[in-house]
């Protein structure tokens, strides 16, 4: 097999040690192998690329195991080309199975071009994700808690939730300290309703009559505790990715619409496409020639697409960057992001249309965001919604639709563009466009020459 790599290393990753293989061909031919085995400490990570810098190494490969590739990309980016490979894309032989032979094979494999890289983004990138990510794990813990709360409340004969849609809300909190306080009175309890809870008196004052005790008491000043620890953290968190982002914070959206006809944002001059919500006309035929545009004004752009607020904006720069240069098109976007069935067909037949594995986060933030636009009115992703929900149902309806907003998404950064909404009847022309295309192929493989001619026009003929 042909040579890619004169010089070339494999790295088997574990907790505690690295083994390296490197492979060097000679002007003659010959190859060489050097093994050595380093700790995982920082200093041993350095004397582990002063090795290789010395040879000349020209790529190194390592597998991505769990987080323990991560401080070794953070030592070794500084000064060699890295590669970052799935673990599934590289079974070594059966029966030689030992960490020396599996950086070997890796090592092998990478010199002759076998191996497919895993897309890594540049450290700032790397930092915003973690970031991120922490911030969406804390939302999760977080309704995880509030859920307690609720089990609480059942237990304890208290049936606020059945009243009130948030029971951590403005009245729902001001209900639950009177309760730990130790008031009874069920029409003291239900004035201390705010806003619109207070057309709800009535019932509140009957939900909120219960047995509880003290050792509910003591559950709950737990639980609200930690709620508020959850939010302050929440709160340093949209902080300080707002500063990495240069945005300034604003209220979230907590029922994300996006855009859309309703949101003042105004909107491009440009021609519709047929093929999607957005305008994807290149405003240049040299795309590289426009200046690249900044975070705070890419979260601007995210944020009129419908479905799409500001945090779920600030989720897809992180997953995803601002340039979008590592995907040469929407598909390896989507398929990345597991919003595309496998491909998993056999003697001709699709064997299964589920969704593969791929970047959990965006796809979950995505997921979001098409409820958001599925529940939107007037819209040319909401109309789409509803046609793809008679098809295939709502389950499979929205992961079409947050399909569809990461395809809007990739033509919005990669030409660097603006939202432009459609409207819900830009949904029924494709849908009018795709049923002409069906019928011609049809009949067309039954071997008939299809010419078609419009009605009016067929009257006026005659």
């Amino acid at each position: 097999m042909q040579v890619v790599y004169q010089r070339c290393c494999g790295l088997d990753i574990h907790k505690k040690l690295i083994v390296a293989c490197l492979l060097i061909m000679s002007s003659q031919g010959v190859q060489k192998k050097e093994s050595r085995t380093f700790s995982t400490t920082l200093a041993d990570l350095y004397r582990l690329r002063d090795w290789l810098v010395a040879n000349e190494c020209q790529m190194v490969a390592m597998e991505s195991t769990g987080v323990y590739w991560k401080p070794i990309w953070n030592v070794l980016e500084e000064g060699l080309a890295l590669m970052l490979v799935n673990a599934q894309h590289m079974k070594g032989v059966p029966g030689r199975k030992t960490d020396m032979k599996d950086a070997e094979w890796i090592a092998e494999l990478l010199q002759h071009g076998l191996l497919r890289a895993s897309f890594v983004p540049p450290r700032p990138q790397r930092e915003l994700r973690e970031v991120t990510r922490y911030r969406s794990k804390l939302v999760e813990e977080q309704a995880r808690l509030v859920n307690r709360i609720q089990k609480v409340l059942e237990d304890s004969n208290v049936k606020l939730a059945s009243v009130a849609t948030d029971i951590t809300g403005v009245s729902g909190r001001a209900i639950l300290q009177a309760l730990l306080d130790g008031e009874e009175d069920p029409e003291v309890l239900a004035e201390l309703a705010r806003g619109r809870m207070r057309s709800k008196r009535d019932q509140l004052a009957q939900a909120v009559q219960g047995t509880m005790r003290d050792h509910h008491r003591f559950l709950l000043k737990s639980q609200l505790r930690q709620l508020d620890f959850y939010d302050t953290q929440i709160a340093e968190l949209d902080q300080e990715i707002a500063r990495r982002l240069g945005v300034q914070i604003g209220p979230d959206d907590p029922e994300p619409q996006g855009g859309g006809p309703t949101s003042g944002q105004p909107a491009s001059s440009a021609d519709p496409m047929p093929d999607g919500g957005a305008d994807l006309t290149p405003r240049s035929p040299q795309l590289s020639s426009i200046p690249a545009r900044s975070k705070a004004e890419v979260i601007r752009i995210l944020d009129e697409v419908t479905g799409i607020n500001q945090r779920i904006a600030q989720i897809v720069v992180a997953e995803l960057g601002i340039q979008l240069d590592q995907f040469p098109s929407e598909g390896h976007l989507v398929s990345w992001a597991g919003l595309c069935p496998e491909a998993k067909i056999s003697a001709g037949k699709r064997l299964s249309t589920k969704t593969g594995k791929g970047n959990r986060w965006l796809k979950q933030a995505l997921i979001e965001a098409a409820h958001g636009a599925a529940r939107s009115k007037n819209t040319y992703l909401g109309a789409y919604y509803q046609r793809l929900k008679k098809r295939m149902g709502s389950k499979k309806a929205i992961v079409a639709l947050a399909h569809r907003i990461l395809v809007i998404i990739y033509h919005l950064l990669k030409e660097q563009q603006s939202y432009r909404e459609l409207g819900p009847g830009h949904a029924d022309e494709q849908a009018a466009e795709s049923s002409k295309r069906w019928a011609i192929r049809r009949l067309e493989q039954l071997g008939f020459a299809v010419t078609l001619i419009p009605k009016d026009h067929e009257d006026e003929v005659a």
